[in-house]
């Protein structure tokens, strides 16, 4: 039987943990205000995972939300205040790759761009990917 990579994170005191399972699903960046507002940064950088291949292991258990659209909830440390992700209905959960022990592993490295229109003019992106960049520009606002 093949062996399921496991991959685990957390906040920054350690309250929060994780542990995701299985394949990463869209490595991606987003610069959207809602984005940049949750992290602080000018864009965020997302890997996501079936909500049934994600568990909390830290002592904090699962992390503190703010319901921040009608299909989603932003997911923090309730101690330090560190953003974790987004815990979406459908059901996703979306783990910010800072929060990832090994943050440098390929498979974690974007392969799209979301919301590429919403990017600060000097914000220059670069992927192997870059006609579908463009497809995902979305119109909804955040």
């Amino acid at each position: 039987m093949p062996r399921v990579h496991s991959y685990s994170g957390g906040c920054l005191c350690g309250s929060i943990r994780f542990e995701a399972l299985g394949r990463v699903e869209d490595p991606h960046t987003c610069p959207c205000t809602m984005c940049q507002r949750h992290t602080g940064a000018v864009t965020a950088v997302w890997v996501e995972f079936p909500r049934d291949r994600v568990r909390w292991t830290g002592a904090g258990g699962a992390p503190s939300t703010y319901r921040s659209s009608a299909f989603s909830s932003r997911a923090f440390c309730g101690e330090c205040g560190s953003s974790i992700g987004a815990i979406d209905d459908n059901p996703t959960v979306a783990l910010l790759v800072g929060c990832f022990d090994e943050s440098g592993l390929p498979e974690l490295s974007p392969t799209a761009h979301s919301y590429v229109d919403r990017r600060p003019n000097w914000w220059h992106l670069r992927t192997e990917n870059a006609d579908s960049d463009a497809a995902r520009a979305s119109p909804m606002s955040p």
